[in-house]
């Protein structure tokens, strides 16, 4: 058995090391005793209360690992990434953080890793599908709308989140880019909001986010957007936290101390927008990827919609981003993916049968992507 370290214990990450543990000797590190707790009666699952921003302790918890996959949040994810490389450890990161990725790529090939970044459900399967499409067709256009969202309803905000809100927010407050007609347009984040219809939740609301990420650098396609999903009314509320300033990153005095704003509005939405283990969500997503194929006009439409699964008590988001991130982890292990470097989802998509086998995996787990394709 292979053994693997997971850094993070928050929703996501138990739900990745639960998974592995399936086939793997896990080690599960967090400074949360909380989260811990929830696996330590879990076979193959060793638990360690640990400090992941001490570059010294990280590179400890992993020195004995074959593959370590990095569900740290944000703020340390860069920094957590590469330390892992630096370590010479094989990695899938999830961490999501907002500084370039990509510029970790010539460290990785120093040190001989395969650093597969990105990979959940978006950013993560909607690149990897369209890496696939890219080497199938001349794509022209393309297009992803994905969201979370609790199944029950309850004002102002009608949103929870499986992760930190500081997270959430900070796909409120970076701009916003993609690709109109061959070049990349920057605008403000929660801009061009529209009204869209889905099969199985009604009307949503979808607003630009910075969803795109590495492709913005490593696909020429003449038009590409990513959209964030909501119900009706959320984007009223978070434009008004974020015109009042509640967002805010620089500090300010309040009784002589120095605090950010958007630390004291993360503290205070957590008991709101906190997802509760057992709480029904769902998570939906639709790609268009439109363009040439065999001298056709071809589109191909990618519709998921996942929901709670009561049976392991594990929240949507949690399957459709850790499932994915394993998929990725079982091709390193297997030897279907070995190219050394740093590499967005798009790139492992696009090799040999990376996609299905991602697919089928998912597909095990009840993750399920509908698949249709339309001539013009």
């Amino acid at each position: 058995m292979n053994k693997i370290v997971v850094l993070g214990a928050g929703m996501v990450g138990r739900a990745i090391a639960i998974d592995l543990a399936k086939k793997h000797n896990v080690v599960s590190a967090d400074i949360c005793e909380e989260s811990l707790k929830k696996l330590e009666a879990i076979e193959n699952i060793k638990t360690i209360k640990s400090d992941l921003s001490n570059k010294k302790i990280v590179k400890k918890i992993i020195k004995d690992s074959d593959l370590v996959v990095n569900a740290a949040p944000g703020f340390m994810g860069f920094e957590t990434l590469k330390t892992i490389i630096e370590s010479g450890k094989d990695v899938v990161d999830i961490a999501f953080f907002p500084e370039d990725v990509l510029q970790l790529d010539d460290l990785a090939k120093k040190h001989k890793v395969t650093a597969i970044m990105d990979c959940g459900v978006a950013p993560g399967m909607s690149n990897a599908i369209l890496g696939y499409h890219n080497t199938k067709m001349i794509v022209e256009d393309f297009e992803f709308y994905v969201g979370g969202l609790p199944q029950i309803r309850t004002l102002p905000f009608q949103y929870k989140a499986p992760f930190s809100p500081i997270d959430v927010i900070e796909e409120y407050i970076r701009p916003a880019r993609f690709v109109e007609n061959g070049k990349t347009v920057i605008k403000p984040a929660l801009s061009d909001t529209e009204l869209i219809e889905f099969e199985n939740v009604g009307t949503l609301e979808a607003f630009n986010t910075d969803g795109l990420r590495s492709l913005i650098k490593t696909m020429k396609i003449t038009n590409m957007k990513e959209k964030t999903l909501r119900y009706p009314g959320y984007i009223d509320q978070i434009k008004l936290l974020k015109d009042y300033g509640f967002f805010q990153t620089k500090e300010i005095e309040i009784d002589g101390k120095q605090i950010r704003p958007i630390d004291l509005t993360s503290k205070l939405l957590i008991s709101k927008w906190k997802l509760e283990d057992d709480e029904p969500e769902f998570t939906i997503m639709k790609i268009i990827i439109s363009g040439i194929e065999n001298d056709k006009k071809v589109k191909y439409i990618y519709e998921l919609f996942d929901k709670f699964d009561t049976k392991t008590q594990t929240s949507s988001m949690a399957r459709t981003t850790g499932y994915a991130c394993t998929s990725a982890v079982e091709l390193v292990l297997n030897g279907n993916y070995t190219e050394k470097g740093l590499f967005p989802p798009e790139f492992v998509g696009a090799k040999n049968d990376c996609l299905k086998k991602m697919l089928a995996y998912q597909k095990d787990r009840n993750i399920i992507y509908k698949v249709s394709r339309k001539e013009n």
